[in-house]
């Protein structure tokens, strides 16, 4: 009688599934590469969350989002797993129902919107980048910035996925108004009450914004923009603010000096040299001073010694 093939058989699918345990570390926020374009995200690593309020009296329901673009989101302590986001989420809604007239508040539902749930719920995470100059639409190709595809959620047997816009923002507050008030005369002229935009700060001085959350054909879409200046294309590596190509007053104070003493001192050694036929400290200007200075500075630092130690009103003489 043949074995059993069980074993090989679980090896093999071990195997198989390999790649996908992996793909969940492939999303590197900081060394972001997009047509010959370097981006990092990192400083925006950590949970942010954003909401939604629609109510409906005697109800108020709060669906909050969660998004870590750089690391699985947490598990909160305290909470119950069936009511907190699931393991390996990118992307999570938490829909909070709360009855006014009792007081009480209770889970609705959690809904796995992006993350590597290829061995639970959903599928990989499969993260697509695109440089918004590049793309494909005349509209994109006037912003400035990066589009980021997220997928793998599923919830009662709809596909999820999250699309954050991280869009350059270098003028601060006024370029976020002008984004508003788009936003908000869009609201206004679709009455969409339900589904108006929250957003957020994000520590960095830049705002995260919701922008819808709605079925598109087959698959319901999480789309978020992220005004931040990490998005600029000449933003500096090392995730700081836009680099200006131009050197501080400071920078050109230090250089200035810098050369200003080096020219002297070259200067007063040729012509010591010339003149004196010098040789060795002898070269340098003012060779006796320079020479004196460790004693100087011993004499000065005994001096403030002294002084701070006090000599009291006998002058520093000890009584005998």
């Amino acid at each position: 009688m043949r074995p059993p093939l069980t074993l090989p058989m679980s090896l093999s699918s071990l195997l198989f599934l390999l790649p996908s345990l992996t793909v969940s570390y492939t999303l590197d926020c900081s060394d972001i590469r997009v047509d010959k374009k370097s981006f990092n995200l990192k400083p925006l690593a950590g949970p942010h969350s954003i909401y939604t309020v629609r109510e409906h009296p005697p109800t108020i329901t709060n669906t909050t989002f969660t998004i870590d673009v750089c690391r699985p989101l947490e598990r909160t302590k305290g909470v119950p797993k069936a009511e907190d986001c699931p393991n390996l989420s990118r992307v999570c809604a938490i829909e909070r129902l709360t009855n006014t007239v009792e007081g009480v508040t209770t889970i609705e539902h959690t809904i796995p919107i992006a993350g590597d749930f290829s061995l639970s719920i959903g599928g990989n995470l499969d993260p697509q980048w695109t440089r918004l100059k590049s793309s494909a639409s005349s509209a994109d190709r006037e912003k400035e910035g990066l589009r980021l595809e997220m997928h793998g959620g599923k919830y009662d047997g709809k596909k999820q996925k999250a699309i954050v816009e991280f869009l350059c923002a270098v003028d601060g507050i006024d370029e976020f108004m002008r984004r508003d008030e788009i936003m908000d005369a869009y609201n206004e002229d679709k009455e969409k009450e339900d589904n108006s935009g929250e957003e957020t700060n994000d520590e960095h001085g830049g705002k995260l914004k919701l922008h819808s959350w709605e079925d598109e054909e087959e698959v319901k879409v999480l789309r978020l923009d992220w005004h931040t200046k990490y998005a600029c294309e000449d933003a500096k590596d090392s995730g700081g603010a836009p680099n200006s190509g131009h050197w501080g007053f400071f920078t050109w104070f230090i250089i200035i000096v810098f050369m200003a003493v080096a020219a002297y001192l070259i200067f007063g050694s040729w012509l010591n040299y010339n003149r004196y036929s010098a040789r060795g400290w002898d070269l340098l200007p003012h060779s006796e001073t320079i020479r004196d200075i460790p004693y100087l500075m011993r004499d000065w630092m005994r001096r403030v010694v002294n002084t701070v130690q006090g000599g009291g009103p006998r002058g520093g003489y000890s009584a005998v």
